[in-house]
Formats: structure tokens, sequence, C-alpha cells
């Protein structure tokens, strides 16, 4: 079955003019599957500062041309990047106050709006127009505009269709949600809070258009709040409504995510499950929200890699991801009813580095029509990539899936108890499970549900010795051998 595409734009085929084609798993030095090199820019060559952070684009709707906006430890950096090949380093917005770690930015209209965790950074608004008619770059620029309704802020979230923006992890609103009229670009001005649920780390808001009928049309926020996914209805602005929350096994940081095209499904990341120890590889975690005041867990994939993840988009039925030290992850949905996914392109912008941990790439931005990707590694620079749409598009699932839907037997042969622990896929949905021996007797079955239990005991200590086929609804079998 082939991989089949929804994206909203047809993107140009870029691996023929990418300076550095990933070729044999590798592209300038850097390992690589379906993802070509155009160019690498140290944090000197842009701006400078000790690290970059999040980034977006913006695409002016009368030429075409696109620009990359790229945070920094000290500002924000603004990059041509029209002629991917010859991109040109526009210049500086500093930050309003203090350097530090975290800048991240959104874009509505032809302003760019920007927050920090600096103290009283508030939200700096940016007009992007400037940037069509730089001479002699790369120049310093100044704020259009400026918010101060909240001081630091983790993250801002905007919906485009309505001309709202969300500051989260502010300084006010317990954390939560503080919403803000950028109708104005130039005049924004406070709308309202939502508090309710504490602290939201990262959120997508949208005007909903998937299947919940009641709540068509309505503008709802998809919120990471730590230890749970909550939607809130924020069509009044003056009155949001919780509509529902959920949480999932092995929480330990409900970072940031965003929703299929259909808004059907949300997808997720936990930033620290990796690096506690919780998950012994990186997790995708995939979310029903076909019924947003009963949103359901629906499961987890598990790559091979064990690096933390951090910021994914979705783009059709593709999964872009930036997993810190792994860096760019490409995966597609293959059903997110049951949370299969499979990796169908990465480049590692860090190969130097491995496992979990907070180097490596912070974001990556997938939605110039051109199709040329942005990564933001924090330390190493940003990257200007060409994933092969062509190439992804022409893969065959199973031929391609590096991680396999199934399951492994640990010890085998065994002595005493053995264990079974799922690979690839993780659904929330119980299995059957047995245990047949020779004689095609079933001595053992049982229900797990894989994303509730990876790792689950097979309790030998009763069964004669001999060979014992086990059986996973839609995993497959395998046999296992009980020593005596």
């Amino acid at each position: 079955m082939k991989h089949l595409f929804t994206l909203a734009v047809a993107f140009a085929a870029l691996g023929a003019s990418a300076q550095t084609p990933c070729v044999d798993g590798e592209a300038g030095g850097y390992p690589c599957e379906n993802v070509d090199l155009i160019a690498h820019y140290p944090i000197s060559d842009i701006g400078g500062g000790v690290n970059l952070s999040d980034n977006w684009g913006w695409t002016d709707p009368e030429s075409g041309r696109e620009f990359a906006i790229i945070g920094r430890s000290d500002g924000t950096s603004f990059m041509e990047i029209t002629d991917a090949n010859n991109a040109v380093y526009l210049g500086n917005l500093p930050t309003h106050t203090t350097a530090i770690l975290w800048r991240d930015m959104k874009v509505f209209d032809h302003y760019a709006f920007i927050v920090s965790e600096a103290g009283d950074h508030g939200m700096q608004v940016f007009d992007l127009e400037q940037l069509l008619d730089v001479e002699n770059p790369p120049v310093e620029f100044e704020e259009t505009a400026h918010y101060d309704g909240f001081g630091s802020a983790h993250n801002i979230a905007i919906c485009e269709e309505s001309g709202f923006a969300y500051g989260v992890g502010t300084t006010t609103a317990a954390g939560g949600l503080h919403i803000v009229d950028i109708n104005d670009p130039l005049n924004p001005v406070i709308a309202g809070t939502f508090s309710e649920d504490g602290y939201t780390h990262d959120a997508q808001v949208v005007i909903y258009t998937g299947p919940d009928q009641e709540h068509v049309g309505d503008e709802v926020a998809f919120a990471c709040n730590e230890d749970e996914l909550t939607l809130v209805d924020c069509t009044d602005k003056s009155d949001c409504q919780m509509l529902g929350k959920t949480t999932y096994p092995g929480n330990v940081y409900a970072h940031q995510g965003w929703l299929t095209e259909d808004h059907r499904y949300f997808i997720l990341d936990d930033e620290i499950d990796e690096n506690s120890g919780v998950a012994p590889f990186t997790r995708t975690h995939v979310f029903d929200v076909q019924d947003l005041e009963n949103p359901t867990y629906v499961g987890f994939y598990e790559a091979e890699t064990t690096s933390s993840d951090h910021n994914l988009y979705t783009l059709g039925d593709l999964v872009i991801a930036g997993n810190y030290r792994s860096g760019v992850r490409i995966l597609h949905i293959d059903d997110a009813a049951s949370a299969s996914l499979s990796e169908v392109g990465y480049f590692d912008t860090a190969p130097f580095e491995s496992g979990p941990g907070y180097t490596g790439v912070w974001n990556c931005y997938p939605y110039f029509e051109s199709g040329v990707l942005v990564a933001c590694d924090m330390f190493n620079g940003l990257f200007l990539l060409a994933p092969d749409y062509d190439a992804i598009a022409a893969l065959n699932v199973e031929e391609n899936t590096v991680v396999n839907p199934t399951f492994n037997l640990s010890p085998n042969p065994a002595a005493g108890n053995a264990e079974i622990r799922f690979d690839g896929f993780h659904t929330a949905t119980p299995l059957q499970v047995r245990a047949v021996n020779l004689a095609g007797q079933v001595v053992w079955e049982t229900e797990i549900a894989p994303a509730l239990q990876p790792v689950t005991t097979i309790p030998l200590a009763d069964w004669a010795a001999g060979m014992y086929t086990i059986q996973v609804e839609t995993y497959g079998t395998q046999r296992l051998i009980k020593q005596p």
C-alpha cells in the first residue's frame, strides 16, 4: 500500500537544487534519509548569541517571497530564503529586555508576535513588510509595537482565522491562556484569560472544523498543560469554558502538539519522559478528539531513537518533529486510530550527540510552499533542509517502516518468568494475548493494552518445558522456549 498524502500545498521538487543531496545515508557529514541539506549557518552568521530556540515563517502574499523568523538568546533574526541556496540574513531585532534561552513567535497577517521568558519582555510586534526592502543587510531592526499586558511568556499561539493571540506560561492567569486581540496589530488589547486548569506550556488554537458537530465554528484551544491535554472553548474570550481533558500513562511533561488536518486527532510530545527513564525510546502520543468534551487516549508510537522530543507539526499525513539530539524526524501517520506511525525521513543535525537531553533541534518550520524546512539546532545553528516529498510519497509502508509493530520476548529461552515488550506503535485498545503449546492447547491468555503495559510479565512457573507460540492480536506470533 502506497503512502497517500493530503498536503494543502503542492511542494516543488527540491532534491535537484539542493547543495548537498542525501546519498547513502549522509549529506555533508550529517546522517539523513530522504532529506537533503541546502545550507547550514552557525549562530555567529545570523546574529550571534548563545543559542537558537523557536522559529517560524512568513510568505509575502503578493510576491511569494519567503522569510524565516529565528529566535536567538538575545534577539530575533530574519532571513530571506526565497532562493534557499543563496539565503540572505537581513538583520536582527534585539530582545526587549535581557538575553535568555527561550524566544518564541507566531505570525498574523504581515506581523510577527514575539515573546520570551525574559523578565518584563512582553510581546514584541514586528511589521514583516520591512523585510521586503532591506538595503545593505544585515541591519538592526526596531520593534513596531509592544504589548506589556504580561511580562514573561513561555510561548505564543495565534488563531489566524480570528486574529487573537494566546500567551501561554505568562506571569498572568496562573500561567494559563492570556488572550490578546491583535486584529489591529499595532494596538493589541487584552480580550480575556483562562486560568481554570493552571499552567499551559504550549497550545494550538483553531476555528474548529472537525467531526464534533456541536462545536464546528467554535474557537478551540488544544492546550498542553504539563500533565494533561486540555480543550478549551474560547469563542467568548471573556468567558472561556473548559470542554474536556485527558492524560496518558507514563506522563511526565505534556509539552506540545498539533492537530491532524481533519481535526480528528491531536498528536503530542512528552519532553521529559525519555530523560526521566519512563520511556526507553522516543515516544509520540496520539489522542482522539472527535468528541471535544470527551477526548480519549489512543496510544503511542515508539521510535528506535532514545532522544528527547520537543516540537512537532502535522503536514498532511506527515508529522514533522524536532527531536533534539536525533534532529528532524519525519513520520507518516499510517493509522491514527491505532497510533500507528512510521519513520519515513530524518536529518540529524547533531551526529556527535545521542540519547535523551536538551541540545539539538528545538523547532522546525515545515509550511513554506517551496518545501524548504527551516530547523533551529540550539547550539549548532540554522539548517535549511529539503525533504524529498516525492520519494517519501512513493515509499511502501511495509518496506520502509523502521520500527515494525511487533513484540519481543525476553529472556528466550526462559526458565522462570519471561517478559513481553511491545515495539513500534502501542495502541490503548486491549489486545488478546495467548500462549499455545505444540498440541494446540491454550495454556495462558490475557488482554494487554500495549500503550498501558509496554512491558508485561508472562508467568511460566507452571508451564511444562517445551516450545510455545505466543500470539498477540494484530502484532503477530513468536515462539517461546520454556526450559526445565
